[in-house]
């Protein structure tokens, strides 16, 4: 990768929740310009406003193989030096199997999974030593989550898919960090995650913590090179218990939990 490459981030979902706030914190990394990439047009100029440093806004629905194929086009003709990748697209939505629609469910596995894989994989090539990735990861991924159930399984696979993938670039020097937070108060995943056919389903979000904190942990774990960030005391909690307890007996409890 010569040194004369511009030096960028590429932040997607950047429209909204942690995604924007990802994008108003990375200005302190040794970037010279910043991709931020979400369906929100208007949403992403307002935010390139406020940022203090060249910002290239990309209104792209990452759902679509055609607007992938863009990005990708786009990487290939700029050839720019990739120094952080954060994939924070995503949502979810709560209600059981006939509470949540299913192109709702194909639509969270489209933007969680495979659009998230899809914009990984065009990025590593303009990658070199010292890069980093950003996988926004759950909580959720750390048991199956009845009522949250497609959500809980595709930032399963996220998981899954950074860890391994950690270890394919460890010859190479670029690290990779799977970031699971826990409940984020000050974003749009709560409301839009409750507007199903029983937003009930959760009744209440405990302990919930904010945007700018689980950036600024995130990006810090990611520095330090952790293979799974858990911005906070309960993703932390969750992370361990989950390791030592059954899985049936996770989900008995979270069954109770989410009635309170």
């Amino acid at each position: 990768m010569g040194e004369n490459k511009r030096k960028i981030a590429v932040i997607t979902g950047a429209s909204s929740g942690l995604g924007r706030q990802f994008a108003r914190q990375i200005r302190r990394e040794k970037i010279d310009e910043l991709w931020i990439i979400a369906r929100r047009e208007d949403r992403l100029k307002e935010l390139a406003e406020e940022i203090p440093m060249p910002v290239r806004t990309l209104p792209l629905d990452l759902t679509k193989q055609e607007r992938l194929d863009d990005l990708a086009e786009l990487l290939k003709h700029e050839a720019p030096d990739v120094r952080i990748l954060i994939n924070a697209a995503g949502y979810g939505k709560i209600g059981n199997y006939k509470e949540v629609s299913v192109q709702d469910s194909l639509n969270m596995i489209d933007l969680n999974c495979r659009a998230a894989v899809a914009v990984t994989e065009a990025c590593i090539p303009y990658m070199a030593k010292g890069a980093r990735i950003l996988e926004i990861c759950s909580t959720a991924a750390f048991q199956p989550l009845p009522s949250l159930n497609v959500y809980a399984a595709s930032k399963a696979f996220l998981l899954r898919y950074s860890r391994a993938l950690r270890w394919e670039l460890f010859g190479r020097g670029i690290l990779v960090t799977a970031v699971c937070p826990y409940w984020v108060r000050d974003t749009e995943f709560i409301p839009t995650a409750k507007d199903t056919k029983n937003g009930r389903a959760v009744r209440h979000f405990p302990f919930a913590s904010t945007s700018q904190r689980v950036v600024r942990r995130a990006l810090r774990d990611s520095r330090l090179g952790m293979a799974v960030s858990t911005p906070g005391p309960i993703c932390l909690l969750h992370r361990v218990t989950a390791k030592f307890i059954p899985h049936c007996i996770m989900i008995a409890g979270w069954e109770g939990l989410r009635r309170l």
